[in-house]
């Protein structure tokens, strides 16, 4: 426990000096909005290629690891859509419906990469980085689909969801990454050592936009859609895909890697799809603040006791 505190005390301290610096030294909308962009388009894109490239995917039960984390999205989409008339009847909205969606599927790639490296070093960005493949394409696509059907004003064309799906440099990114890894293709020295760079400044940068994105004003007032959001990311989801995981046989650190995707809060990236998107954006925000505070105490849970099984 002692190990898994330590790996994640960092990354949450990143988030919290975030919070601070959008409340004190840098307090302009725009500033942060650059950094965002900088992050979602270009530092976090080199990021995941780099990982991609470098990874050593031999080493990792790609089926398990991959299998079990895109399984565990799917079944949670799937679970989100079947409760959907519930929460209608309960008085749920499209737009509101879908920040539950993307706060149940979506995963923070910043705190789930610094988690696994710092526990378990390139082994463990290694099987990150086949979750990233597993997840992001998938959760990216479904989260598109769903706004544009549930939250969007307008009912949008099915060419407009494509041109969407297609815009997102994250998908990109993997596909790219991916196909360099299994065509064994080594970009030259001077792409590592830009790439390297943007990587190397991606997590600590994305953490803070993180913490600078977090919106507490409004947590007070939070009610059960919210709640609802939280426990199907933080409790719900790490359980399915520690228990497919296991079904699939993956074991040791792997598995570790598995819980620390699965228990992660959502991506601050999903309340920039939402406002985009006409998705309910404040609600959202309460969902990824509540969540990443919490997850503070979730994912130390779930890491220790999958590591002492």
């Amino acid at each position: 426990m002692g190990a898994v505190f330590a790996a994640l005390a960092p990354v949450f301290l990143l988030i919290v000096i975030g919070f601070g610096l959008r409340r004190s030294l840098i307090r302009l909308d725009t500033q942060w909005h650059g950094l965002e962009r900088l992050t979602y388009y270009v530092l976090f894109p080199a990021l995941l290629v780099q990982s991609l490239v470098k990874a050593d995917l031999a080493k990792v039960p790609v089926a398990g690891v991959g299998g079990a984390l895109l399984l565990a999205a799917l079944v949670m989409s799937l679970l989100c859509l079947a409760l959907r008339p519930l929460l209608t009847r309960s008085g749920v909205d499209g737009p509101a419906f879908t920040s539950i969606f993307q706060g149940a599927t979506r995963w923070q790639t910043y705190v789930a990469l610094s988690v696994a490296g710092s526990l378990f070093g390139p082994s463990g960005l290694a099987a990150a980085s086949v979750g990233m493949i597993a997840i992001i394409p998938m959760v990216n696509v479904l989260s598109v689909a769903v706004l544009a059907h549930y939250a969007s004003p307008t009912r949008r064309s099915t060419g407009e969801i494509i041109a969407t799906i297609v815009r997102n440099p994250l998908i990109w990114a993997c596909v790219v990454g991916l196909v360099l890894n299994v065509a064994h293709v080594q970009p030259p020295k001077l792409w590592h050592d830009v790439a390297d760079a943007l990587a190397q400044a991606s997590l600590p940068i994305g953490l803070l936009v993180t913490g600078a994105g977090l919106h507490f004003e409004g947590l007070r007032r939070a009610g059960p859609a919210a709640a609802l959001g939280v426990l199907l990311k933080l409790v719900l989801m790490p359980i399915l895909a520690i228990g497919l995981a296991g079904w699939f046989g993956v074991t040791g650190p792997n598995l570790v890697v598995v819980s620390i995707c699965a228990a992660v809060p959502t991506s601050p990236s999903a309340y920039v799809l939402a406002k985009q998107m006409g998705g309910d954006a404040p609600l959202l925000a309460q969902i990824i603040s509540l969540q990443t505070v919490l997850a503070a105490l979730t994912m130390p849970v779930f890491i220790a006791l999958v590591a002492a099984g």
